[in-house]
């Protein structure tokens, strides 16, 4: 028996999980990120702590399956996109990591969005810029850590350094890079001509090598096999960004279905030949299907807000839930569902880490009374995320070319029967899910099956290891309810405008 090991360094968790060559989930172990919050907006990880979780799951996977690491056949990666690792000229880490929820930079955006920089690099990059970008990072850097960008090595995105920390060998997969803002769509390559735009060309030498997702990147030393009990020598793809594994995962492989992941981020996107280059859209990047772009609509708005809720607001029922041994969501899918589309909800804004639409504008309740309890509330933070994904959506739709609107969920809301049953009446569109639970994984195992030639294709591994559920279709009903609170959303969004610079300037200065 063959297997495929799947690596997944997400905003909220490490994750390794084996699946056979049929797609079957054969174990998973998980760690927590151990966030870390200097100053607000800031989000940060210790990147030898981050090494550290990604053995720890290995080891434990290997341990609690019982499968020898030989007949691993293959590693694959993925990692949350943005953010920043930078490896240093000493062999160690230059600073902590940066995580893609970090919005430090967020006066970079808005000047550049103003100054006609972004407008250069988006002719180049076919990307608006972020404040979680590496660029946006680089930047802020150069101008508040003097010294760092002089003593960079390596700049890496989240999963190619685990697999720098596995192999040894420092490469840049494209799929994550020309997401970065450093990388010409349309020579597929680094281009210095935005390095310079961003005032960052002391880093120009330290680019990885460039890499594609089913490329073997490297293989494990003896080393990282001490360190993992994984096989000296398996080999290790490229792997790609989370988002990419996650549409492979729900075989996402043509043009006729929009995949949501509803995860720390709001991710939104589809693929096609050709990028939208009018900026209608926020991002292209390359797909790990080389003949496809990804065409995507994102931001920090999703189920991460959902997890503040948990943590700040429902600390006896996690207690409840560990005491019936049943899982927290469990319990909160069962508030929930004590309401209907219909019912008055306040409405949530979820912009706890930052927005999608005001890099200042922060998360809200609006229409709390005296008759709401923290059911109503928690059935406001699934509808606002919801709602914060139909957001993306329409602009996706706007270039669809008349594709229809078939969505394919993955991410929690996804593992939740009441929160899909949400999405698809809220974009009043057919859902459907994919079984596994661990859909970044999976996506990377699907990609190492295809590397390994296992299977002809990446699309014929899609099509024979992903198994989906039947779709969820909308009500009718429940879709004009929400059509109406979307609108109020919307409203609620547009009277807080004027607001924000001056909340913004009340939490810099007091004034």
């Amino acid at each position: 028996m063959r297997y495929y090991l799947g690596l997944d360094n997400g905003g909220t968790s490490t994750k390794a999980a084996l699946f056979d060559t049929e797609g079957r989930q054969i174990g998973v172990e998980a760690a927590a990120t151990d966030a870390i919050t200097p100053a607000p907006g800031f989000v940060e990880r210790d990147m030898d702590d981050m090494w550290q979780d990604n053995c720890r799951v290995i080891r434990a996977l290997l341990e609690k399956t019982g499968v020898n690491s030989r007949k691993i056949a293959g590693i694959g990666l993925c990692g949350h996109g943005k953010g920043l690792y930078l490896w240093g000229k000493d062999e160690q880490p230059v600073r902590r990591g940066i995580l893609s929820a970090d919005n430090r930079a967020w006066k970079y955006q808005m000047d550049w969005r103003t100054d006609g920089t972004e407008k250069a690099a988006f002719a180049l990059s076919c990307q608006h810029v972020m404040a979680c970008q590496p660029v946006a990072l680089l930047a802020w850097l150069r101008d508040h850590e003097p010294g760092v960008l002089e003593n960079i090595k390596w700049v890496f995105a989240c999963k190619d350094y685990v697999r720098f920390r596995l192999t040894g060998e420092a490469r840049a997969e494209v799929t994550d890079y020309s997401g970065s803002g450093l990388m010409n769509l349309h020579t597929k390559s680094f281009d210095p001509a935005l390095l310079k735009l961003f005032g960052i060309e002391a880093i120009a030498s330290a680019l990885p090598p460039l890499c594609n997702s089913l490329e073997i990147a490297g293989r494990i030393t003896a080393e990282a096999a001490q360190a993992t009990g994984l096989a000296e020598g398996t080999p290790v793809i490229g792997g790609m960004f989370d988002i990419d594994a996650c549409a492979l995962a729900v075989n996402v492989t043509d043009e006729e279905h929009i995949c949501m992941i509803a995860g720390t981020w709001s991710i939104n996107e589809y693929i096609r030949r050709e990028p939208v280059t009018d900026g209608r859209v926020l991002m292209n990047s390359l797909f790990c299907l080389p003949e496809y772009y990804l065409i995507e609509e994102s931001s920090p708005t999703s189920a991460g807000n959902n997890e503040w809720f948990i943590q700040q607001l429902l600390p006896e029922l996690v207690q409840e839930a560990k005491a019936q041994s049943k899982s927290i969501y469990a319990l909160m899918n069962q508030w929930a569902e004590e309401f209907s589309a219909a019912d008055f909800m306040p409405i949530f804004l979820p912009f706890l880490t930052a927005s999608n639409v005001d890099p200042r504008a922060r998360a809200a309740f609006i229409g709390l009374n005296a008759s709401h309890s923290r059911k109503h509330m928690l059935r406001a933070v699934y509808e606002g995320i919801a709602f914060s994904h139909r957001h993306h959506l329409e602009k996706l739709l706007d270039t669809r070319d008349g594709h229809p609107c078939r969505i394919r969920l993955a991410g929690g809301a996804a593992r939740s029967p009441v929160w899909t049953r949400i999405f698809a009446d809220v974009m009043n569109c057919p859902v459907e899910t994919v079984t596994a639970d661990e859909t970044g994984a999976l996506g990377c195992s699907v990609a190492v099956a295809a590397a390994l030639g296992d299977y002809a294709t990446p699309t014929k591994a899609a099509a024979a290891m992903c198994r989906l559920s039947a779709p969820i279709y909308p009500d009718p009903e429940a879709a004009k309810a929400y059509d109406k609170k979307y609108n109020l959303y919307q409203k609620a969004i547009q009277c807080l405008d004027d607001l924000w610079p001056d909340m913004q300037a009340y939490i810099e200065d007091g004034d």
